[in-house]
């Protein structure tokens, strides 16, 4: 990877984007890239974490292994998103296991330069706030949603969460672009893979959603209209 390519790819990320180039290539000459096989797990959950993770190519996804071996799923991150953080601010161990999707390129930055990087810049210290305010905010939304004893409410709160960060709205409807298996949906809803199918099936025949030649999601026009919302 080249050191401007480095430079490029942290601009364009929301937490580094008010340093300047030369702050930029000081935190890019301290990279280390590393690449992991899909399904490699990247971090293990209770793992003493001394590192900050941040996704050049690919997608990963955040999990906790139930007691039952079932395993939730909490959050997708995909290039341009970092993980990792929080275990180098309060110093105890990762709350959950990060495995790659597919294969992904990770570039990695150590505890004492994102220490030093971080105190040293009030509006990198702020983005950052905003980012865990934000991740706490969509932990709370999960809560409510398993929280639902419909399964058709469950789905449908899932797609309100996903369609924030990952919605594009067009005249037909809503896109979330994200692709999204049966399966995947089922870890994040906590139900079995037959119920989620059974949910989309009706979800399909009453027009609430449309799964499209791509295999992405799109919501009718109205879908978070807030008498949705009111009802979820």
């Amino acid at each position: 990877m080249k050191e401007q390519d480095k430079i490029r790819f942290l601009e364009k990320i929301e937490l580094f984007s008010s340093l300047t180039k030369e702050e930029l290539q000081r935190i890019s000459s301290r990279m280390v890239e590393k690449k992991y096989k899909k399904n490699e797990i990247i971090l293990h959950a209770e793992d003493t974490n001394e590192y900050m993770y941040i996704i050049w190519s690919g997608k990963v996804k955040v999990v906790r292994t139930t007691e039952e071996g079932k395993e939730i799923l909490y959050a997708m991150h995909h290039a341009g998103d970092f993980f990792g953080e929080m275990s180098l601010i309060d110093g105890k161990t990762t709350p959950a296991s990060v495995i790659a999707i597919e294969e992904s390129m990770i570039t990695i930055i150590s505890k004492k330069d994102f220490r030093e990087i971080l105190y040293g810049h009030d509006k990198m210290i702020e983005s950052l706030l905003k980012m865990l305010c934000s991740r706490l905010r969509n932990c709370f939304e999960t809560i409510q949603l398993l929280n639902l004893n419909n399964a058709t409410q469950r789905v449908k709160m899932l797609f309100l969460i996903l369609s924030a960060e990952y919605g594009e709205k067009t005249a037909e409807g809503i896109t979330i672009n994200l692709k999204l298996t049966h399966q995947s949906i089922s870890d994040m809803t906590g139900m079995t893979r037959e119920t989620v199918t059974r949910v989309f099936d009706k979800l399909q025949k009453s027009g609430d959603i449309t799964i499209l030649e791509n295999r992405l999601i799109r919501l009718r026009p109205d879908f978070l209209s807030d008498d949705l919302r009111g009802t979820i």
